[in-house]
């Protein structure tokens, strides 16, 4: 769904232009700013417009006259109610819930702030409960084995080197994607990413990427039509798309028997964060440097123990063959 620029006010427009540009924030991360905001502005007029009073679907409310002075006597609870109203009417989630205290935040904090068309920031309280974290899912480092194993398609070659840098190496669809040729650098086995916000960062490439990746260059067909700049083309010698490297990762969960139970491309991350962490004594600091990670608490996550380390923890302690004694027995 793309952005409809005639149903939105200027500052709204305004706004949007803002994130794309200065903010450098994903394609996708805008278009679901702008859907939560525009919600949001519709979910206003109803509480407070009386014509709107009794309008079921908010869609049919428009915003493209609305006055940024509406926005100056919006209250905290305001805010609340609105989450509310996601929760109950549109069974939003943890997660959903987060993503529109983000855009609202960020949303406010640019018309007072950066705009100052609004005189104060009723995001300023706002709180709202921290997310579940629960634990990533991932495959066994024998799933994994078996995994790569299992390859077999059409360009197998290509298959597998893609198989491979997401298990080893945990980059994320879209860096995987937009790896141009000029981003390898053989001499020192390294690859050039370009990860969220366009922050470059360089990932290390293992034996076992390198031979991958040197197996697939060498049958890479690369015609005068092919895009010769992306690394992993598809049958019509374009870049690959995204959707057809997760049917690869798809076809390939069926070829190991590993698929229907929940594994996905973004799961290979997982597994490399995972493996990394329980067979490599890579620590959070670090796992945070090779995934690209803002920040650790992110990455804490991927830290989780294996149910036998956490077993062979608690069969450790001084106490685990303690037996009290019967004082009737001597």
């Amino acid at each position: 769904m793309e952005i409809n620029r005639k149903e939105c006010p200027d500052f709204f427009l305004d706004y949007i232009l803002y994130i794309t540009v200065t903010k450098s924030l994903s394609a996708r991360t805008v278009q679901e700013y702008y859907l939560d905001i525009r919600l949001f502005l519709k979910y206003l007029r109803m509480m407070h417009e009386s014509q709107f009073a009794d309008v079921n679907d908010l869609r049919q409310i428009p915003i493209k006259d609305m006055s940024v002075e509406m926005l100056e006597n919006v209250q905290l609870q305001d805010l609340y109610n609105y989450l509310y109203y996601v929760t109950e009417e549109r069974e939003n989630h943890d997660r959903a819930r987060g993503r529109k205290v983000s855009a609202l935040r960020s949303f406010f904090r640019y018309l007072c702030y950066h705009q100052n068309v609004i005189s104060h920031d009723p995001t300023e309280r706002l709180e709202l409960p921290s997310p579940k974290k629960s634990l990533p899912k991932y495959l066994t480092l024998e799933e994994s084995k078996k995994l790569l194993q299992s390859v077999n398609s059409t360009y197998p070659e290509r298959d597998y080197c893609i198989l491979t840098l997401f298990l080893n190496c945990g980059i994320r669809l879209s860096e995987l994607v937009g790896l141009n040729m000029r981003d390898i650098n053989f001499q020192e086995s390294k690859i050039r990413v370009l990860g969220k916000g366009n922050k470059e960062r360089m990932v290390y490439l293992n034996e076992a990427c390198m031979k991958a990746l040197q197996a697939y260059l060498e049958v890479r067909e690369s015609p005068d039509n092919s895009d010769e700049k992306a690394v992993f083309l598809s049958k019509h010698h374009t870049r690959i798309s995204k959707r057809r490297v997760q049917q690869i990762v798809e076809n390939a969960l069926v070829q190991a028997e590993l698929d229907g139970q929940g594994y996905s491309t973004h799961k290979l991350r997982h597994t490399a964060a995972t493996l990394m962490y329980q067979y490599g004594d890579v620590d959070a600091l670090t796992l945070k440097e090779v995934l690209g990670h803002a920040s650790t608490s992110t990455t804490e996550i991927y830290t989780h123990l294996s149910n036998q380390i956490l077993k062979d923890a608690t069969d450790s302690s001084p106490l685990a063959h303690f037996e009290k004694r019967d004082p009737k027995k001597k």
